[in-house]
């Protein structure tokens, strides 16, 4: 059992209806992921809070906000940046008392429903799996990161190396949607030289 997980105990929950409340903060979460143990790492201390309800029988709502500050690399360049995250929680709870552990699945709804067996809920899996829902695919350090170098990994964030002066910027290549002009990619596109190629008509 990890001691510093956030927790919140829904023993009164279970005897009467009401709400229950739980704040925080995490500096990182431990948690499974296909059966193996992982662990969330954060920036900086996360704060949390949590709002949970009876609603009828034995399902209940979960609601409050998590905001961690996460560490990820520049889809580019590679350089770590923070990401901070602010969460809106909002999910449906059933108590199903033989479930060992808490997990998350698909509602009839088509909602996500968090299912819990055991009183003294530990909301890391559940915290764990909101933020990687959360956090965007790619990130970049710098709107306009020159990224690395195709060749030798050269960061051209730092100027160009002997690979990337040696291949022109092709103006017809480096104007087609979705590459940037100037970018790593229309620097060293190895069809440039192509470009200007006519072919023969059939």
């Amino acid at each position: 059992m990890n001691d510093d997980a956030p927790r919140i105990h829904l023993g009164s929950l279970l005897r009467a209806p009401g709400d229950v409340s739980a704040s925080g903060e995490v500096q990182e979460l431990h948690y499974e992921q296909a059966g193996q143990p992982q662990v969330l790492r954060f920036a900086e201390p996360a704060p949390y809070g949590i709002d949970i309800n009876s609603l009828e029988g034995n399902e209940f709502w979960l609601q409050g906000y998590f905001e961690p500050v996460l560490t990820q690399e520049c889809s580019r360049c590679l350089k770590p940046v923070t990401v901070p995250l602010e969460l809106t929680l909002g999910t449906l709870m059933q108590y199903r008392p033989a479930v060992p552990e808490s997990f998350l699945e698909e509602a009839e709804t088509g909602e996500e429903l968090l299912v819990f067996g055991n009183p003294d809920l530990d909301l890391s899996n559940y915290l764990a799996e909101m933020t990687l829902l959360g956090s965007p695919l790619t990130v970049l350090h710098d709107p306009h990161c020159k990224g690395l170098c195709q060749v030798c990994g050269h960061d051209l964030n730092e100027g160009p190396c002997e690979h990337s002066a040696a291949v022109p910027i092709e103006d017809e290549y480096a104007s087609q949607p979705g590459v940037q002009e100037g970018s790593q990619h229309a620097r060293q596109n190895p069809f440039a030289a192509l470009s200007g190629l006519k072919l023969p008509e059939d």
